[in-house]
């Protein structure tokens, strides 16, 4: 069998390393992506009908970055042909003292996100009466919302991907990375016994990641990413009003801060149904998972849905939900970073994205892209070095 040796391998065929396969093919780069699953599969945080994005962060370098991945997407949308990516307007409300609220309004303006703060009679004549606010209460409107459809843009870069070049395998698992002592390349191994050979490889494993960067590098590096089972819970709109929840009609994505913190997405995917979700879970193993509901955020949903949507959203139950995972950090700031080590800079690792990463994939591919060929990219990745845990736990 002839031995290849590709210039990156990709190991995880989520967003990310979807994003990264994409931008390291189209440079030219000969590029295998690997999957421990089928492609698409619906075990990890990359699939499901919709994901917000969203330029409302409290941090400069998270909106900033939202600005970059929103021209990425409209480039990656360009070049397929079809759409995944639905703007909107994004509605974050609060308590007019939230201190999230106010930090978001100041980074919007540090950015140059249009914003605007409105009152909670505003945010009724802006959005129809669709939303109803407290007295005490302020709506945050910023002009980047939207709704990303997760599937359908896993598959877009992948396509993208086998266009320029790539080489993709699914259900390979990979338990071993390690120095080629001969080439000094990287010798990628599969619980299959298959190998791969490569100079560079990118490790964006979502759930997985803790054990797989573990076993790579005999416990030296252990990141503290704990996956997190969540449920997207869809709705059922009255009858007669559900145009009114649509991107066409205005409605925004939205987020709701305070307790319980609520977020959620026009109706787009399902047709009369909106999704309303709470933002938690429960800690979970990423192979133990229940695919559960979980019983005990509904009580709060159904309470935020009857005080704040006017009536017009059944609140008695969702009609249906999807399980997810999240991959959380104690500090939920991502991890991307040289693995370091004996593998030096040949090994990048991006992880840990807690609940807010999707919307960044086509940037974070291109970071990962420049990363493991160039070693540097051009953006502030101070924030998401791996060493800070151990620093944090130092202190």
């Amino acid at each position: 069998m002839e031995k290849i040796e590709y210039d990156v391998i990709v190991i995880g065929g989520g967003i990310m390393g979807s994003c990264a396969a994409y931008q390291s093919a189209k440079r030219g780069l000969r590029t295998l992506l690997l999957e421990q699953f089928d492609f698409l599969h619906h075990r990890g945080s990359s699939h499901g009908e919709s994901r917000t994005i969203r330029a409302a962060y409290t941090e400069d370098h998270y909106a900033k970055m939202v600005l970059a991945a929103e021209l990425l997407w409209r480039e990656a949308e360009a070049e397929i042909g079809y759409k995944v990516f639905f703007k909107s307007q994004q509605l974050d409300m609060g308590p007019a003292d939230n201190k999230v609220l106010q930090a978001v309004v100041s980074t919007c303006r540090k950015t140059s996100v249009p914003v605007k703060v409105l009152d909670a009679k505003q945010v009724m004549d802006e959005f129809a009466g669709r939303f109803q606010l407290p007295e005490d209460w302020v709506g945050v409107v910023t002009g980047l919302g939207g709704v990303i459809k997760p599937t359908k843009a896993v598959s877009m870069f992948q396509a993208l991907a086998v266009k320029h070049g790539a080489t993709m395998k699914d259900n390979v698992e990979v338990n071993g990375v390690e120095r080629e002592n001969l080439t000094g390349g990287i010798s990628v191994t599969a619980k299959s016994g298959e190998r791969f050979w490569g100079k560079k490889c990118v490790i964006t494993a979502g759930p997985w990641i803790r054990k797989l960067v573990a076993d790579i590098t005999g416990s030296r590096v252990v990141l503290p990413v704990q996956p997190l089972e969540t449920n997207a819970c869809y709705w059922r709109i009255k009858e007669g009003r559900e145009g009114d929840f649509t991107i066409a009609n205005g409605f925004p994505t939205f987020s709701s801060h305070g307790e319980p913190h609520v977020y959620g997405t026009p109706s787009l995917e399902f047709p009369g149904l909106i999704k309303i979700n709470w933002q938690g879970g429960r800690e979970c193993d990423a192979e133990g998972r229940t695919f559960a509901p979980l019983p005990s955020s509904l009580c709060s949903m159904k309470q935020w849905i009857e005080e704040r949507l006017g009536g017009l959203v059944d609140s008695s139950a969702p009609v249906m939900s999807q399980s997810c995972m999240y991959s959380m950090t104690p500090d939920e700031d991502y991890v991307i970073d040289f693995l370091g080590g004996e593998l030096g800079k040949d090994v990048v690792v991006a992880g840990g994205f807690s609940g807010h990463g999707f919307k960044m994939g086509p940037l974070v591919g291109q970071i990962l892209a420049d990363l493991v060929w160039s070693g540097s990219a051009p953006h502030d990745l101070s924030h998401f070095r791996i060493h800070r845990f151990q620093e944090a736990g130092e202190r």
